[in-house]
């Protein structure tokens, strides 16, 4: 077996031009801890963040991005119960994940389960997760109800609507027009952003507002987003897109929780990480429920492209472009 293993290393902060192709160590797994060969990775907003060396979750420049990966169990390290080598599973890594091998502690790997490709595991984990958790453990959505997601045509955005779709609410999404035919085919109405103000262009279809806005920019957009909810309605505000200093996260948060308050509607924050951190139980829960419905067929995560796992820099250079629309995953094959 070879000595080393090629990685996407962040070398300095920067854009995608600070990553680089690197040997390393092959390291054998401590206590507690599996090294897996990596599958498939996928490429995520989040990852675009921590080109910058401010994400809070993420060990000091110089690092391995990689938020999300699938994989085969390659050592086991002492004292691990439960897993097999060859057993396929998977991980929500936050950072790691561009590397043909990652060791981490085992708590953190779930196994993959028959009639889920390594492609499509990766592809969920952290967009269908964060989903999940926003619709069931945050908003608490009901039969029947009404939903605006903007970001519509995202990772997040995606798995949101398939996942709104099959919990009975009447859907919208924000997008630009090119977008439009992606969210009308997950079932949506789209709603152009650049048309005007989102809350009148939501209040066209919705006289009284929807129920609920699930909001990926942030920033000037929460405004807006208040006024497209009824009265009672719930905002929840998830990522940092509009958001990109100390200050502007802090007015966002300020208007999440108190300018929808002041507007009798009701503001919440989610962060999959932040989360995850908290109480791993829950996603741990979770994520086998996303993978069931991947087996039944329920969802099908849009997949913008796939490209070789070490191409992260060209992933990301994609991604910061604007015209994704959907996942992109970095496979091993």
């Amino acid at each position: 077996m070879a000595a080393t293993y090629r990685a996407v290393m962040l070398t300095k902060a920067g854009g995608p031009e600070a990553l680089e192709i690197v040997e390393l160590p092959l390291e054998s797994p401590g206590p507690g801890q599996l090294r897996v060969r990596v599958r498939a990775a996928g490429v995520g907003s989040t990852d675009l963040v921590m080109l910058a060396g401010k994400y809070r979750f993420a060990p000091k420049i110089p690092l391995v991005p990689g938020y999300e990966v699938a994989g085969t169990v390659d050592a086991i390290g002492a004292g691990v119960a439960g897993f097999e080598p060859g057993d396929r599973v998977a991980a929500l890594t936050v950072y790691g994940g561009f590397a043909e091998v990652l060791v981490r502690e085992a708590e953190h790997f779930l196994p993959i389960p028959d009639g889920v490709s390594d492609r499509d595991a990766a592809a969920v984990i952290l967009n269908y997760v964060t989903a999940w958790q926003m619709v069931y453990r945050v908003a608490n959505v009901q039969l029947g109800r009404t939903a605006l997601v903007t970001g519509a045509a995202g990772g997040v955005g995606t798995a949101a609507l398939q996942l709104l779709g099959l919990a009975g609410v009447k859907t919208y999404g924000a997008a630009s027009t090119p977008k439009h035919d992606t969210l009308r085919s997950l079932g949506a109405t789209p709603i152009d952003y650049h048309a005007g103000a989102l809350d009148v262009l939501t209040r066209a279809h919705e006289p009284q507002g929807v129920d609920y806005v699930f909001d990926a920019v942030g920033g000037a957009n929460i405004g807006p987003c208040i006024g497209a909810l009824r009265r009672g309605g719930t905002l929840v505000g998830f990522g940092f897109m509009g958001a990109s200093t100390q200050f502007s996260q802090i007015a966002m948060f300020a208007n999440i929780f108190l300018g929808a308050r002041l507007r009798g509607r009701r503001g919440k924050f989610y962060g999959i990480t932040l989360l995850y951190r908290k109480d791993p139980k829950l996603l741990r829960e979770d994520l086998p429920k996303i993978f069931s419905l991947l087996a039944e067929g329920k969802i099908d995560p849009l997949i913008d492209r796939t490209l070789p796992l070490l191409d992260a820099r060209k992933a990301l250079e994609f991604l910061a472009g604007g015209s994704v629309e959907g996942k992109i995953v970095l496979t091993n094959d």
